[in-house]
């Protein structure tokens, strides 16, 4: 990890802080990509940063998911960590927002 750009480390660790605490607060959920643009860029901010447009697929459906998440100076840690789950994103909008099937 820290071989990565500090922006990419940032991104990286709060992207598997997001699927990590998705995956373990929905039992039923098998968590296998995230994509941080898919409605929106994400937002950085030195240490932090807001993903108010992303997506998670779990098996074969997307949901929309938004976190914000601050890391520790480094980006190794985790210092603060919020998420909000929406709802299932249709089939007919994947490709026009990045994302793929299973």
């Amino acid at each position: 990890m820290l071989k990565l750009s500090p922006e990419t480390r940032l991104e990286q660790r709060c992207n598997a802080r997001a699927m990590g605490l998705v995956s373990r607060e929905h039992k039923s959920f098998r968590i296998d990509e995230f994509v941080a643009y898919a409605y929106g860029e994400p937002i950085v901010h030195g240490d932090s940063m807001q993903a108010p447009g992303g997506a998670i697929r779990n098996g074969k459906a997307w949901y929309h998911l938004s976190y914000s998440c601050q890391t520790t100076d480094n980006s190794l840690g985790i210092k603060s960590f919020s998420y909000q789950l929406g709802a299932p994103i249709p089939r007919e909008e994947w490709d026009k927002h990045y994302l793929v099937p299973q």
